[in-house]
This record gives structure tokens, C-alpha cells and sequence, in this order.
């Protein structure tokens, strides 16, 4: 992805309360659930950065993701980067109720382009 390029916006309506989705995407053992498995440790505190690696093939993807915005229960904005690699982007999660169901909107904005050689990132 090059920092040119429009952001992907992905919106969905959940069949879940505003406070169930919020802990989905905060709580680290949710979100081992939702994300991968083997996050250490996450907190919804701007500051707060975690590091795990993921593999794919032969290759490892050292993930730092650092909290840079939070709005309880609306706004969860991290920096996802890879260490050792080109390229760094925001993802942002904006929530908002609607009756007894939840709209989620998440952005992935490049910040710097990802290197273009490897195809992964």
C-alpha cells in the first residue's frame, strides 16, 4: 500500500451491544479472538504500545501497534507498523449505537508507503 492511496474504509452493522464490540476491540483477550492469537498485551491508553510477531511462509512480521487515540466506547486509533520493514499506518475503529446494535467503521490510512517488494505488507 503507498501513502498516496485512498484509505480502505470498511463499514459494518453488528448485532451487538456498543459496550461488547468496544471490549472486542480493546480487551486483549478478545481480541486474541478476533485478531491473532498470540497478542501479549493491549490497553485502550494512548502511549500504550504492544509487539508480536506473526509468520507467513519463511518470512517473520514483527507487528508494533501504538495507541494514539481513544474515545471510550467510539474511537480506538492505533499505529500499526512492522518493525525491521518500510511502511507504517493508522487504523481506526469508530463505533456508534443504533438501537441494540452497533455500527463499526474502521480505517486503514498509510502514513509512510509499505515497500513494495514484499508482496505480505
Amino acid at each position: 500500500m503507498k501513502q498516496h492511496e485512498k484509505p480502505i474504509i470498511v463499514e459494518q452493522v453488528i448485532d451487538a451491544s456498543l459496550e461488547a464490540v468496544w471490549d472486542a476491540i480493546t480487551q486483549v483477550d478478545q481480541m486474541r479472538l478476533w485478531y491473532f492469537d498470540n497478542i501479549p498485551s493491549f490497553k485502550p491508553e494512548v502511549g500504550y504500545e504492544t509487539r508480536f510477531d506473526m509468520h507467513n511462509e519463511d518470512r517473520n512480521f514483527p507487528h508494533v501497534w501504538t495507541a494514539t487515540d481513544v474515545v471510550p466506547m467510539k474511537l480506538l486509533r492505533y499505529d500499526w507498523r512492522y518493525e525491521g520493514y518500510v511502511g507504517d499506518s493508522f487504523i481506526t475503529f469508530e463505533l456508534s449505537s443504533h438501537e441494540n446494535l452497533t455500527k463499526v467503521r474502521v480505517t486503514h490510512q498509510v502514513r509512510e508507503s509499505f515497500t513494495a517488494d514484499i508482496p505480505d505488507v
